[in-house]
């Protein structure tokens, strides 16, 4: 593990391998230990940066403005790389897509699994849902909120839990406890946003754009991918990934591996 300052906060992240720069951009419900099957894959061919994005896992948060966005540039201006691909997952996903609007020409590339996009709005299908397996998030429990999100996020809708490793169960609600811990810290920020975001203006992504879910993933995911890959100009929708959730990376990393490789530069 490494830290850099940018702009202004102090951000943790692993460096492996040689070639062209990829950065991996973790899920909201997670740190940047969920690329861990990625970082190794990837490590042969690239030069693979896996940050955790500020307030989650070991990087700093400041009592200062920032965006997301403007902190992926930010390092990649620290490190000296003019361009990188990235790839993100979840909330993840929406940063590098936003990061590619803001900063078009910082990024090579973008493959995005499991990814909303700033201003999607979901559905009340799934809004329904989320109040009956999650609710509101106690500050006071973040073990019993977690559990909650795992349930919603890694087992997914459509499977039961005993479908589901439970070490990928234990170890997502581990992550997702230091990220509610984030996000609680986080709403006492102020986090810029893009404007207008990214949701009407995914024509404007020039670069190649891989987009992925996982089959168990929730349906408003799978229709935004398909919408993402449809509007963006070199949008590829790989098929979706059996047996997996939101974080299809971690739960099932050899067909996500396979793709990576065969789709970045």
């Amino acid at each position: 593990m490494t830290k850099i300052e940018v702009n202004g906060a102090v951000l943790a992240y692993d460096d492996a391998g040689e070639g062209s720069p990829v950065v991996l951009l973790h899920a909201g419900i997670a740190d940047r230990r969920m690329w861990r099957a990625q970082i190794a894959a990837l490590a042969a061919r690239h030069r693979v940066l896996a940050v955790d994005l500020r307030g989650y896992g070991e990087s700093e948060l400041p009592p200062l403005p920032f965006t997301h966005h403007d902190d992926v540039a930010g390092l990649l201006d620290a490190l000296g790389l003019p361009r990188a691909a990235l790839v993100g997952c979840s909330f993840g996903g929406r940063v590098a897509v936003d990061t590619a609007l803001a900063h078009p020409d910082r990024v090579s590339a973008l493959a995005l699994f499991g990814a909303p996009v700033s201003g999607h709005e979901w559905s009340e299908e799934t809004e329904q849902l989320w109040e009956e397996l999650v609710g509101d998030v106690d500050p006071e429990d973040f073990t019993a909120t977690a559990a909650g999100e795992v349930r919603f996020w890694v087992v997914g809708p459509t499977r039961r839990p005993e479908e589901v490793d439970p070490e990928l169960v234990r170890f997502a609600e581990l992550m997702d406890q230091r990220a509610l811990a984030a996000e609680q810290a986080l709403s006492a920020v102020e986090v810029g946003e893009l404007d207008p975001p990214a949701i009407d203006r995914l024509g404007e992504l020039a670069v190649p754009v891989l987009v992925g879910t996982g089959a168990d993933d929730v349906a408003d995911l799978r229709r935004l991918a398909d919408r993402i890959a449809a509007e963006v100009p070199r949008g590829v929708r790989m098929p979706d990934v059996p047996d997996s959730a939101h974080l299809a990376p971690l739960e099932r990393p050899e067909p996500i591996n396979r793709a990576l490789l065969d789709f970045l530069p």
